[in-house]
């Protein structure tokens, strides 16, 4: 299924997205991959919608990514004997491990591990930060408070703590079961939340053991600081604005995210930029002009992949969101200034003959009249490699591996195509020539770059480059090997 833009939909299944149609009419109209949250719904519902995804994927012969997105441990407090209280600016409150209702003046925070990091002058975020509480005094089982912003806290409502890292692990238990569940099921990605530092990601590496990608979600200041050792240990990174945007000024938001972009871009690792993109769409057919702009803005940044949320997940017009991303991409990358921004912010990188390789691809496409780059790969790491240098022309991912392949779904301007286990670069080069054809990507007269590794079916070898027709009859004529 071709697309007509390079950068990746992600779409949140949830209560509005469930059925077959709905998810196979999502997919036709823009969603390359589909977001399994985790926080919500039974395993047997995810079950069900991993299932389906599947059988669209069987029905469309079009590989689709699924990524579960692991919920992460949640902080919150604790209940109300009136069920919510009204905080006023100046007031005093107290936080502590006491599990009786609480009223206006403290409540249950049960978490025994903010407390042992908590120090005077700390802040608290309450409600997503609506309520600001700064610590004026604190101990092993309490925390004495000013309310800095007042409002209406309630129920078992969130917590952040931004000004310190604290000592709890990626993974709650819960999070481990659900990883088990995920990968058994056969997931292609997993999402970090509330990932603090590189180790985060090893723990949950060591669990996954190979059966999906590991995605890296930077949601909290100690994740942007430690950034370059999480990236390092990740396969992917997700800019998560809703809980950074809590927690940090949100004025700081746009830059980290251009940051974040750059450096994924330059690692050649997948990142996509989520969290309010259309908003205002879960209610309404038509999102906002600042709506579009954000949207765009993360396209001419570079990013491999933009998210809906709720906007597929529970708003009234999933496939409109979906629609309207898939529009505002195909506009953005035919602004000639989306090129030139593109090409500005291509960095040299690697020094090893992969590298060389894509990046002699890519000048070839972009100064010859070359329709796409067919690049075979095992790993993944040659589409990758080649997905970094953001070629004007189609990546055609060719890989005799589906897993590999719905992978590669995530990724800036890969379109994925399955092909047998090949022995010979003559036979790659056809291959390559028919998939080209048959994603209507070229026609017999036009010429495509073919890049592979010798010998085949071995990854971490790409070694060889050719420039090809797409006339089978000259392939056969002229290519000796």
């Amino acid at each position: 299924m071709r697309r007509l833009r390079k950068v990746k939909i992600v779409a949140t299944l949830g209560p509005a997205s469930e059925t077959y149609e709905t998810i196979r009419a999502l997919h036709e109209a823009g969603a390359d991959v589909f977001r399994l949250n985790m926080s919500h719904g039974t395993h047997d519902e995810i079950r069900a919608k991993h299932q389906i995804i599947r059988q669209v994927e069987q029905d469309l012969d079009s590989p689709i990514a699924i990524l579960a997105d692991l919920q992460g441990p949640k902080l919150r407090v604790g209940t109300f004997v009136n069920e919510a209280e009204e905080l006023a600016e100046g007031a005093a409150f107290r936080l502590d491990l006491d599990p009786a209702p609480g009223d206006a003046g403290r409540v249950c925070l049960p978490h025994p591990e903010i407390f042992q990091v908590l120090e005077p002058g700390a802040h608290l975020l309450v409600n997503d930060g609506k309520i600001r509480l700064k610590v004026l005094d604190c101990g092993p089982d309490f925390a004495e408070c000013t309310v800095v912003t007042g409002g209406t806290i309630s129920n078992r409502k969130g917590v952040n703590v931004p000004d310190v890292v604290l000592p709890l692990a990626a993974l709650s238990d819960k999070d481990r079961d659900d990883l088990e569940f995920a990968c058994a099921l056969g997931v292609d990605w997993l999402a970090l939340s509330f990932v603090q530092r590189a180790r985060d990601v090893f723990e949950a590496r060591a669990l996954a053991d190979g059966r999906a990608a590991i995605l890296s979600k930077i949601e909290k200041p100690a994740a942007v600081e430690a950034f370059d050792a999480i990236l390092d240990a990740s396969d992917g990174i997700m800019v998560a604005r809703g809980d950074l945007g809590v927690e940090l000024p949100v004025a700081a938001v746009p830059p980290i995210q251009k940051r974040l972009v750059r450096k994924c871009r330059a690692a050649a690792k997948p990142v996509i930029v989520a969290t309010q993109m259309l908003e205002s769409m879960i209610e309404s057919p038509m999102p906002t002009r600042a709506e579009v702009s954000d949207v765009a803005t993360a396209i001419y940044e570079g990013t491999d992949a933009i998210m809906l949320s709720a906007e597929s997940a529970a708003g009234q017009y999933p496939l409109e969101a979906v629609r309207t991303m898939d529009n505002v991409a195909v506009e953005v990358e035919a602004d000639p200034t989306y090129t030139q921004i593109i090409a500005a912010s291509r960095t040299a990188k690697g020094t090893t003959i992969a590298d060389g390789i894509v990046a002699a691809a890519r000048e070839i496409a972009e100064k010859t009249d070359i329709k796409a780059i067919c690049c075979f790969t095992q790993s993944g790491t040659t589409a990758l490699l080649t997905a970094r240098e953001r070629p004007g022309v189609p990546i055609i991912a060719m890989t005799s591996l589906l897993a590999t392949a719905r992978r590669l779904c995530l990724s800036w301007g890969c379109h994925c195509v399955i092909t047998p286990e090949l022995e010979r670069f003559k036979g790659a080069v056809v291959n390559a020539a028919r998939a080209a054809r048959a994603g209507g990507f070229a026609i017999e007269t036009d010429q495509i770059v073919v890049t592979a590794g010798v010998p085949f079916n071995v990854p971490g070898t790409t070694n060889i480059l050719r420039v090809a027709p797409c006339d089978e009859r000259l392939i056969y004529n002229t290519d000796p090997g």
